[in-house]
């Protein structure tokens, strides 16, 4: 059985904390976020336990709260890889269906890096374009 743990990046104190939310793969997207928001707030205060934030297969860095648009995050090791997703943007875009072949678009740049010594980068930018499907 394949185990996925989500590894959320929390600035704290001048690193980066990545606590793990462990079995993601078993998880509901709520189910994720409610376990991220209770790792972050424990990461921020400083009360992770060890087992809390060892370990890991895939981070996610989310500097977009921060304003930040676009960003290449580095891989924690042991991660195999890490997702970095920037702040959304609106952009105009042609459409032929839309008043004037203009309208607006929420676009959010998002990149993936990842350790060729254990994701072929094939297999890596499959990931990414299911993702990008999945998310549009």
């Amino acid at each position: 059985a394949v185990s996925v743990d989500g590894k959320p990046g929390v600035p704290f104190s001048g690193a980066l904390l990545t606590p793990i939310v462990a079995g993601a793969q078993r998880l509901s997207l709520r189910g994720i976020a409610e376990r991220s928001a209770e790792l972050v707030g424990k990461a921020r205060t400083g009360k992770l336990q060890p087992h809390e934030y060892q370990g890991g297969t895939f981070c996610v860095s989310n500097l977009g709260m921060f304003g930040i648009t676009e960003f290449t995050a580095i891989i924690n090791t042991p991660q195999s890889a890490i997702l970095a997703v920037g702040a959304p943007q609106q952009r105009v875009v042609a459409d032929s269906a839309a008043p004037g072949g203009l309208r607006a678009e929420t676009v959010v740049a998002v990149t993936l890096s990842s350790d060729a010594s254990l994701i072929e980068p094939a297999e890596a930018a499959a990931w990414l374009d299911a993702f990008a499907t999945h998310i549009e």
